[in-house]
């Protein structure tokens, strides 16, 4: 009897090692080229994150968007340069890498 129990506690015990490991290793991909690879990426996640907070017509009227990647490896997206305003109204900074902004 006390080595059936052994043997139930340590295969609950393996079992539950691999499925940790299986779990832990199923969120480690990392792309090659990061998370945002290019610029249509780059735009269609700020396009994305922009939406909620200035709607559809703001969005619309900032078209077309540039992306271009410093040398950090951080895509800069901007909305239609304004000679009114002297600036692009919308910006977003995004690590290529992580997609972080």
């Amino acid at each position: 009897m006390r080595k059936r129990t052994q043997f139930v506690v340590g295969f609950a015990a393996l079992a539950a090692a691999v499925v940790f490991a299986a779990e832990t290793a199923k969120h480690n991909f990392k792309p090659k080229d990061g998370y945002v690879p290019d610029a249509k990426t780059a735009i269609r996640i700020a396009v994305a994150i922009w939406e909620p907070i200035y709607g559809e017509k703001q969005i619309a009227r900032e078209k077309p968007f540039t992306a271009r990647l410093d040398t950090n490896g951080v895509w800069i997206v901007e909305g239609r340069f304004r000679r009114v305003m002297l600036a692009a109204s919308l910006s977003l900074r995004l690590r290529r890498k992580t997609a972080r902004f």
